[in-house]
């Protein structure tokens, strides 16, 4: 698994987020095999995507931070241009489930996509929100593999 964080303000001591995924990640027995920060710009956001599903063949990509109302949250809008497939179910699955904690999940404009084989999913910047959005699908993404693999449903 990839993980990507997007913020201006948050270096690797600060990304309590991204840690946080690397802790579930690992609790459940997968690999990290991509970590990366990139501030909110178009063109390091979509690198460190392309780069993870490419070249470093991630089945997953998970994005934290870049997904709110701030003019400079572009990660959905980026995700969607490098992924190419839209997996609308999974950001839609994880604002139902995050509306019973709090009502603001619904300002979150988090999105998911194929590139290829690899899924990318947007989840929440903060570290309990990620954690949250995180359990809201674990269960669902090694199926999700083995489907982009060619496995059947």
């Amino acid at each position: 698994m990839g993980i990507l964080t997007c913020s201006d303000t948050r270096s690797e001591a600060e990304d309590t987020a991204g840690a946080a995924l690397k802790d579930l990640i690992a609790a459940r027995g997968w690999e990290v095999v991509a970590y990366t920060i990139c501030p909110d710009e178009e063109s390091c956001i979509a690198e460190a995507l392309i780069e993870m599903a490419d070249a470093i063949n991630a089945d997953v990509v998970l994005t934290c931070g870049g997904t709110g109302f701030s003019p400079r949250d572009i990660t959905p809008e980026v995700t969607e241009r490098v992924a190419g497939r839209r997996a609308p179910g999974i950001a839609e699955h994880i604002r139902a489930q995050s509306l019973a904690v709090t009502p603001r999940a619904m300002l979150s404009r988090g999105t998911a996509g194929v590139r290829g084989t690899t899924l990318i999913v947007n989840l929440p910047g903060s570290e309990k929100a990620a954690r949250e959005s995180f359990g809201f699908i674990a269960d669902q993404l090694e199926h999700a593999v083995e489907m982009m693999a060619g496995g059947g449903h």
